[in-house]
């Protein structure tokens, strides 16, 4: 996968959300994260020693699938996983310079929103993909009907109460890509937990995705 600040073609759309998970533990779930169908990995800053796991991760499989930050707040924070080998910029709120300090180091970006105004202006700052969150507050139908005024191909995830219960409901609504969160790790988690987990959400969403 080269380096591209376009949200890039993945298989899957599932984003791994790795919140609390620790260097010890980022080969070993990286490896059955990926080997379950995972292309995205993604460690939330607030974790424990996030950029030694998000070098740890890059290290071993940066070239096939895309690593990088959670949480990331700032310019200085994209600046410390870009120089982990990171290559995704995700965070909850929606910052302009953020967003263009990434692109300018060539990261691929998702930035929350949860306005019309926040997801236009992250666009034109340049973001890669937009993520609905917490998804749950507006539901596959107020995504739905933003999404009828974004511009055609807009890359759209959803986080936040999005399960594989109701996943197909987003799918029907242009929803494509998810982050998932305790549904795919939790802190404790053993790595047999996680492979369990992973399967079912990729089995999860690749019959969702035959709606």
């Amino acid at each position: 996968m080269t380096q591209s600040t376009r949200w890039p073609e993945l298989k899957r759309g599932l984003v791994a959300i790795l919140r609390g998970i620790t260097p010890t533990e980022a080969e070993a779930v990286s490896d059955v994260l990926i080997e379950a169908g995972f292309e995205a990995l993604e460690v939330p800053l607030n974790s424990p020693d996030p950029l030694t796991t998000i070098g740890a991760m890059v290290r071993r499989h940066g070239q096939d699938v895309l690593i990088g930050g959670g949480t990331m707040l700032s310019v200085a924070h994209v600046d410390q996983v870009a120089d982990q080998g990171g290559r995704l910029m995700v965070s909850p709120n929606m910052r302009p310079a953020v967003i263009a300090h990434a692109v300018a180091r060539g990261m691929v970006t998702m930035p929350g929103v949860l306005t019309p105004t926040e997801a236009f202006d992250a666009l034109d700052a340049g973001a890669a993909g937009l993520k609905f969150f917490p998804a749950s507050l507006m539901g596959p139908g107020g995504i739905s009907a933003l999404m009828a005024v974004l511009p055609k191909g807009t890359i759209v995830g959803a986080v936040g109460g999005v399960t594989p219960g109701n996943m197909g409901d987003y799918i029907k609504a242009g929803v494509a890509t998810f982050g998932m969160g305790t549904a795919v790790y939790r802190p404790g988690d053993s790595v047999g937990d996680v492979r369990a987990k992973a399967r079912a959400l990729v089995a999860a969403y690749d019959q969702a995705m035959q709606i």
